[in-house]
């Protein structure tokens, strides 16, 4: 029995009757030059590595007009969200009294405000953060917001300007640090 059989002999058959007195042939063992397969493998590797793109550091994007500038905001037009140092959310409208909010609600309060016929297409929010508060919790903030604007965007492309063209969604948006007079208002909940 010759052949190429990598080196792994073949179990011997067990024979029957006359013994012969035929020798039993010797494997030599069989080695493999792993060398080449390694310079193969490096290759490949610094190839995949120079012709795929790196993913691009995902940044968001903020545009925060100067604060010289006064804005004249009417107070039904006006959604304030104030995140405290313990990661705890209030929201209210114009001079209502703030209620706590769970962050994974945000949202909807979102859509139900910024989707009332007075306020349509005019609501300001403002987030107040507190200077100690943690990064993730204000990131937290801003997604549920930003999931929230899908469907207010959806309702306000529906309808129809003047010209008969679909309405553009206008967001209003703005951060600004949580004073003591906020710290105040929410000390208590």
């Amino acid at each position: 029995m010759s052949g190429a059989s990598g080196g792994l002999s073949a179990p011997e058959r067990i024979k029957r009757g006359k013994h012969s007195k035929r020798k039993k042939r010797k494997r030599i063992g069989f080695a493999l030059d792993m060398t080449p397969l390694v310079d193969i493998t490096f290759l490949l590797l610094t190839f995949f590595m120079f012709t795929t793109t790196m993913a691009a550091p995902q940044a968001m994007e903020m545009s925060i007009p100067p604060e010289s500038v006064p804005i004249e905001v009417k107070e039904n037009e006006l959604m304030t969200l104030r995140l405290r140092t313990d990661g705890k959310l209030f929201w209210n409208m114009a001079n209502d009294e703030p209620k706590p909010v769970a962050i994974k609600d945000l949202r909807k309060i979102a859509e139900v405000e910024n989707l009332r016929p007075e306020v349509q297409n005019k609501l300001i929010t403002v987030l107040k953060v507190s200077e100690d508060a943690k990064y993730g919790d204000m990131i937290n903030v801003l997604d549920e917001l930003n999931l929230a604007e899908m469907k207010i965007s959806d309702v306000i492309t529906q309808k129809k300007d003047d010209k008969g063209n679909p309405e553009k969604r206008k967001r209003k948006f703005t951060l600004a640090p949580l004073d003591t007079a906020d710290l105040r208002l929410i000390k208590g909940l």
